[in-house]
């Protein structure tokens, strides 16, 4: 699959995450700073589709990208930046997590967009935890990948996949585009109909 076509469809800060079109949803999930922003802006190849900031946290509404004529991306904002209030950060995992929930409008799989210097937060594995709970499809995604040697790079993928065995990981460099191919295939293999 080519994404020829990208544009920012709408943005949610509350629980609106119907479409008139009832396109597949494909969602992107991650801590604050894991390059999520930078990680979509790769994959659709525009610098500026998601608008990155220098201060992680900044985004605070679900945006949604229509791909293709044929499904939407769905940005949540990044979940547990410190340096916003617990009350701000509780508000951001309430609603991922009533989306994932109860939302009519399931995704079709969630992208888990990780550091792969950092591997898997306590976050992370709560949100793991909550979408097997929901029997999701997850995708983890390990960005940043550029950053580590490669003996290093192996030697953290595999823990990242041992401590979730059962979920695909895949390597991706938002700065190189590493691991693009490969996450646009997996894209279309989980966007397709049912």
């Amino acid at each position: 699959m080519k994404i020829s076509k990208a544009e920012f469809a709408k943005g949610v800060i509350g629980d609106d995450y119907g479409m008139k079109d009832n396109l597949p949803h494909i969602a992107f999930f991650g801590r604050s700073n894991a390059g999520k922003s930078s990680v979509i802006n790769s994959l659709v190849g525009k610098k500026d589709l998601v608008k990155t900031s220098k201060m992680p946290g900044k985004t605070r509404e679900a945006n949604f990208f229509r791909i293709n004529d044929s499904f939407y991306l769905v940005d949540f904002p990044g979940y547990g930046y410190a340096k916003r209030s617990i009350l701000e950060r509780n508000k951001i995992i309430k609603r991922i997590f009533w989306y994932v929930e109860f939302s009519k409008a399931r995704p079709k799989a969630v992208f888990l967009i990780i550091d792969a210097n950092v591997g898997l937060t306590a976050l992370d594995r709560d949100m793991i935890k909550i979408l097997e709970a929901n029997k999701h499809q997850i995708v983890i995604v390990a960005n940043k990948i550029d950053k580590l040697a490669k003996g290093a790079a192996e030697k953290q993928l595999s823990l990242i996949q041992k401590e979730a065995p059962d979920i695909p990981v895949l390597r991706y460099s938002a700065k190189t585009n590493e691991g693009k191919d490969e996450l646009t295939q997996k894209i279309k293999f989980l966007s397709r109909p049912f």
